[in-house]
């Protein structure tokens, strides 16, 4: 399983994102430009220990991201998703994209790819989850659907 973040903002989002990579064994790739530096003390600290069990790509574009894994499957969790993600059949080497925390990602990903968008379902009433509780909902789907391979 990969984790796409494109253009994440806030660290300590990032450092659990990272911690639920690293405990589920999944890839994280982070898109630029980021909010931090992959050196700061809230991102490290929000990982805990795990860093060394990550696994992190950092791409400069999403552009050079899908250049870089031509045959891989993408699934977008967007707001704008018409299927929730979990009517989706995920494999293990799908990359899941979330986007930034303030406006989720851009249109110019979006457009073409409206098959592959997903959404959490919410009460109408509200906007969005915290964007490393979206991860993990998604992620855990995922790996639930793959039988916790590798897992115990």
């Amino acid at each position: 399983m990969r984790v796409v973040l494109v253009e994440p903002e806030i660290p300590a989002n990032t450092g659990n994102v990272a911690r639920t990579c690293a405990v589920t064994g999944a890839e994280l790739h982070l898109v630029r430009p980021l909010g931090f530096s992959i050196d700061d003390r809230q991102l490290k600290r929000a990982g805990l220990d795990y860093w060394h069990l990550l696994r992190v790509y950092v791409h400069d574009s999403f552009e050079q991201l899908r250049m870089d894994y031509p045959g891989g499957r993408f699934f977008f969790l967007s707001t704008k998703g018409k299927k929730f993600y979990s009517e989706t059949r995920f494999s293990e080497d799908d990359f899941i994209v979330f986007g930034r925390e303030t406006a989720g990602l851009a249109q110019t990903i979006l457009k073409g790819n409206e098959e592959y968008m997903l959404r959490i379902p919410m009460l109408d009433s509200t906007r969005s989850l915290n964007l490393s509780n979206s991860v993990a909902l998604v992620v855990y789907e995922a790996m639930r659907q793959l039988d916790f391979k590798g897992m115990s």
